[in-house]
């Protein structure tokens, strides 16, 4: 560690340059992570936020809620399932809301209208105002966000191609689907936008998009045997089945894995050529009796205190960008994901030096004391 500090501090401006392009790989990594929480959180987080162990879909539907539609009468028959603890419908359909009276461009938002029983446990905690009611069917919870875009607690709103009008009553925060705002209604009120057109229910009693459970220990099989047409999954299966979810995730995650492989390949290099440029003095240190032992220590030392520092800068940076990125954009900084990327990160710069390693184990000392530079 003497040894790795001490020509840290005497090549400063060779080991600054590499420091940047470390801080700047990590940045980007964390970047990145940020970007792609964002995007999964703003597509299901009011799936993810509900408190529920597995979802019955309709059989054929790809666990898509767009896909699913089964009867309200499956909710009490689930209930009565072996280890279930609860259930509850489900229903999910996109919209556009009108501000005010105006159906110009400018005046409409695209919303998810998440139709739920008024109490039941899908219901989500309120941040502002009151909560869902039976006696006041129209009355509806709309994310946070629709704040900034001019809708009121105690506005009236209309729904684009609809007869219905939906009034704000609660605010809740962080409850979004498919990258829109979502607006919790009583599953009655959902069922007359949802459902509007004649026939588009298919004749199925009450329709829903899926019911939602709460048990542990659910065998899914033996409830796809007992409840007729339906599939069901856990919630982790039922997130991956919305439209896009997984090519998402997927793109996202891809990226980070390119990013990751690519800086350890420029790592690797970077060291292996200052290793190269110190050959000889690696060599005259083995020749008085420097262990090969020691020489791998200082190296591998020079590259953990370098990835450390860089690390950690990469993440100060990170933080300070999430604080001035607009509220609109997408970027979630998850600390756990922070701490398992700054460990890949710490590991894939100790990797990359052992190159170097093996290069200093293969130093002949007397070419080195008879080498010119």
């Amino acid at each position: 560690m003497f040894l790795a500090i001490r020509e840290l501090m005497h090549n400063k401006t060779r080991f600054l340059m590499l420091a940047i392009i470390f801080v700047l790989i990590s940045w980007l990594v964390f970047i990145l992570s940020g970007l792609g929480n964002g995007l999964a959180s703003l597509a299901a987080s009011t799936i993810k936020h509900m408190k529920v162990e597995y979802v019955v879909f309709e059989q054929g539907s790809q666990s898509s809620l767009s896909k699913s539609l089964l009867s309200e009468q499956l909710v009490d028959a689930a209930a009565r399932q072996p280890n279930v603890k609860a259930a509850a419908p489900l229903g999910a359909t996109m919209a556009t809301a009108l501000k005010g009276q105006s159906e110009k461009d400018e005046d409409k938002l695209d919303i998810a209208i998440i139709g739920i029983v008024p109490g039941s446990f899908l219901e989500p905690k309120v941040v502002e105002g009151g909560g869902l009611s039976g006696d006041k069917p129209t009355g509806v919870l709309v994310n946070i966000s629709m704040k900034d875009e001019g809708f009121a607690i105690g506005d009236t709103f209309k729904l684009d191609g609809s007869t219905e009008s939906l009034t704000i009553v609660g605010y809740v925060k962080g409850e979004t689907y498919n990258h829109v705002a979502s607006v919790f209604t009583p599953i009655e009120e959902w069922r007359k936008i949802a459902y509007a057109a004649p026939g588009s229910d298919n004749g199925v009693a009450k329709p829903i998009n899926a019911v939602m459970l709460q048990g542990e220990g659910i065998h899914p099989r033996e409830l796809n045997e007992k409840l007729p047409n339906t599939n069901t999954v856990d919630r982790k299966a039922a997130i991956q089945g919305m439209p896009g979810y997984k090519e998402e995730s997927g793109s996202i995650t891809m990226m980070l894995a390119f990013l990751l492989t690519i800086s350890a390949f420029v790592l690797g290099v970077f060291f292996y050529v200052l290793t190269l440029q110190k050959s000889n003095q690696f060599g005259i240190m083995k020749a008085i009796g420097a262990r090969n032992g020691f020489l791998a220590k200082a190296i591998v030392s020079q590259v953990l205190l370098l990835s450390v520092g860089s690390i950690i800068i990469g993440v100060l940076l990170t933080y300070a960008a999430a604080a001035v990125l607009p509220r609109a954009m997408p970027f979630i900084l998850s600390t756990k994901l922070v701490v398992i990327y700054a460990i890949v990160l710490v590991i894939i710069a100790l990797l990359s030096s052992l190159v170097s390693v093996r290069k200093i184990t293969n130093v002949d000392p007397l070419k080195a004391l008879g080498r010119v530079e």
